[in-house]
């Protein structure tokens, strides 16, 4: 009995998750990594192909440090196991304001993993 109750255990934990809750995930710890400042850890977030395309200096470069007060992932949607759409809320300063705004994202998959897509 306890042997059985150990074993399903441990398939539950190898079970993979579903692309919505992977993405989810991914998303907000990225939008996190933005909030706390910490653009290397973002641009890892990237997709290969967005990370050929900008290097790491120059996506730094493109940010300003302090401008996002918060972010959350409000939905994710996707389209089968390859590809998935983000909306999200966040929130800046902007002219001494703070202001909320929804905004969309892509996501890709790509081999293992799940990528933004910058545009």
């Amino acid at each position: 009995m306890v042997a059985a109750l150990v074993l399903a255990a441990g398939c539950a934990q190898i079970a993979p998750q579903s692309p919505e809750i992977v993405v989810r995930e991914r998303a907000q710890a990225r939008w996190d990594a933005l909030v706390k400042g910490d653009f290397e850890a973002a641009y890892g977030y990237l997709s290969p192909g967005s990370r050929q395309v900008e290097s790491q200096a120059a996506y730094i470069g493109g940010l300003r440090r302090g401008f996002w007060r918060t972010a959350k992932v409000d939905k994710v949607v996707c389209a089968g196991d390859q590809a998935c759409e983000v909306e999200a809320t966040i929130e800046y300063e902007f002219q001494g304001h703070l202001t909320k705004t929804p905004l969309r994202e892509s996501w890709v998959r790509e081999g293992r993993e799940w990528w933004y897509v910058k545009k």
